[in-house]
């Protein structure tokens, strides 16, 4: 028995029951939430491993409850349930800050794979930079957040995770592989398409003119380079 703890919000109650059983036979704890508003509050307030988040929920939505979520701290990973199959909902998502995503239908072994796999995935912790500059832009990643000429702007779960890689190894070019081995894992459902997603997120964030990036910038046939003056 792992006794990691997952939270379903998802409003299907017979794919909560399938699913919950499932879950459960694999040593997970499994709570649930069947609208978007109570798996908000619910996700806030507990102290979960791992959040598997419908997309089609009743009040607020999936991509908005991801948003929300992120915006207020919690670096829980999510796994991302979508009965649309379009690339932009899943960028989108993954730009929300989503760790994962599974399209429906799927079978309930699938899911608990992608469960332990993303529940391997290492953390990212940062050790020896906490806070730097961008020029008049200041990063406080302990805080998960971006000062820019005094407005605060949050940073996503692995927005932060992935700019605390770079940050560590700052001046180095970083491949789009390493990136995707240390921050997300595994490469089964997870391309370098993710990595620039996520690379075009954080220069909106941290750069004044995100085309003209000066900080994070793309280092041709390999991947990407921060640099930076620590303060």
């Amino acid at each position: 028995m792992n006794g990691q703890q997952i939270l379903m919000i998802e409003d299907e109650p017979g794919l909560i029951l399938t699913l919950g059983d499932r879950l459960r036979a694999e040593g997970f704890a499994v709570d649930s939430a069947q609208d978007g508003n109570t798996g908000l509050a619910t996700a806030l307030g507990g102290a979960y491993d791992l959040i598997i988040l419908d997309l089609m929920l009743p009040g607020m939505g999936g991509f908005d409850v991801c948003r929300e979520l992120r915006q207020r701290g919690c670096s829980t990973p999510i796994l991302m349930l979508t009965a649309r199959d379009r690339l932009v909902d899943k960028v989108l998502g993954l730009k929300l800050g989503a760790d994962d995503y599974l399209t429906k239908p799927f079978e309930p072994d699938e899911l608990v794979a992608r469960c332990e796999a993303i529940l391997r995935r290492p953390h990212v912790p940062l050790r020896s930079i906490e806070r730097f500059s961008l020029g008049d832009i200041t990063v406080d990643l302990r805080r998960a957040e971006v000062d820019r000429r005094g407005e605060i702007v949050p940073l996503a779960g692995k927005e932060l995770d992935l700019l605390c890689y770079l940050a560590e190894h700052r001046d180095a070019a970083v491949s789009r592989q390493e990136l995707l081995d240390r921050i997300w894992g595994y490469a089964a459902e997870v391309s370098s398409r993710t990595v620039d997603v996520h690379v075009v997120a954080l220069r909106k964030k941290i750069e004044l003119d995100p085309k003209r990036p000066r900080f994070l910038r793309t280092v041709h046939g390999v991947g990407y380079k921060l640099s930076f003056d620590v303060g």
